[in-house]
Order: structure tokens, then sequence, then C-alpha cells
């Protein structure tokens, strides 16, 4: 699967860009959405498969919230790089849902990509985890969003450019 280019400009690079690309986080589906998004989904899953990846942010700094330049530059490029059938929205403050058309496979492909497009942003300090929850026509959408925030929580302690797959424990 290839990512869709990303020929946009920094959120930086015009003044006249800045107020429209500073909106952009905003502009993105709420977390109440991506349950709605999943839920809508869940049913077809057994004849299509749907996964849901989750793209956090990490920082190295001062701990204070994400700046909205940042938010704005990471919206763009994850924007840009959804297929059209795919979905993306606000997972959290920090925090990016992709709601991918196919298996776990693809989302294990995509999410590499991902990570390494935001370290390659060159913003100081900032990059990337992921977690992976496939769907399962039996399971509720707010399930899928456990278990994606879960393993979410898991990659962020292990480190940037981490990816963890939801697994059930054997």
């Amino acid at each position: 699967m290839t990512i869709a280019s990303n020929d946009f400009p920094p959120a930086a690079s015009t003044a006249a860009a800045a107020p429209a690309v500073a909106d952009m986080p905003v502009l993105l589906p709420t977390r109440e959405a991506l349950l709605e998004r999943l839920a809508d989904e869940l049913p077809g899953t057994a004849v299509e498969p749907v996964t849901l990846l989750v793209v956090g942010l990490l920082r190295r700094d001062d701990g204070w919230p994400t700046p909205r330049t940042t938010l704005s530059q990471v919206t763009a490029l994850l924007a840009g790089s959804v297929r059209g059938d795919d979905w993306l929205g606000a997972f959290g403050a920090a925090e990016f849902g992709i709601v991918l058309a196919g298996p776990t496979t693809t989302a294990e492909v995509v999410a590499p990509r991902l990570l390494a497009a935001i370290d390659a942003l060159g913003i100081p300090g900032l990059s990337a985890s992921a977690a992976i929850s496939p769907l399962d026509p039996a399971l509720t959408a707010g399930e899928v969003f456990r278990r994606a925030t879960l393993s979410l929580t898991a990659a962020r302690r292990v480190g940037a450019g981490t990816v963890i797959r939801y697994r059930e424990p054997a």
C-alpha cells in the first residue's frame, strides 16, 4: 500500500495560510464521531475487514500541551496520507484515529510509514507511536476503542516508532 504524497507547505511557511492550517485539528471529527464510525463499520466487518489505527504523538520537552502549529502539521500530514475509503478523526488531545478499510496487515504496513513521516516533519522533540485494533462484529465500538487505547499506552511506554497490535491473551 502506498501512502499519498504530502506535498503541502509546513504551517509556518506562509502567513496567509497560518489561520486556516492552525484550525485544522479542530476540524477533525471528535472521539464521539469516531465511536459512531466504528459502530457503523462493525456489522460489515464479517464481510470486509476494517482496522482501527491510532497514532499518538510523543514529545521530549517541557510537558506542556502540544502546540497547535504542531498538531496542524501532523493533521495535514495524516489527512494527506489516508486513502479515499479511510476515515480520519481525533482520538484525543494528541491522538488521531484512522479507520482503515482492510485487514490488520494493511495497518501494519501503513503505521510505520506514518510514524516515519511524522518524524520526517523535523519538529524538535516530536515523535509518535501507534496502535492497531482490528474490528470484529462480535465487539462493540467501545471495546475496539478500549483495545486501541490499551495498545497505544503500551506502544508509548516502549517508545517512539513503536507499533503495537492488540492481541487476545493466550
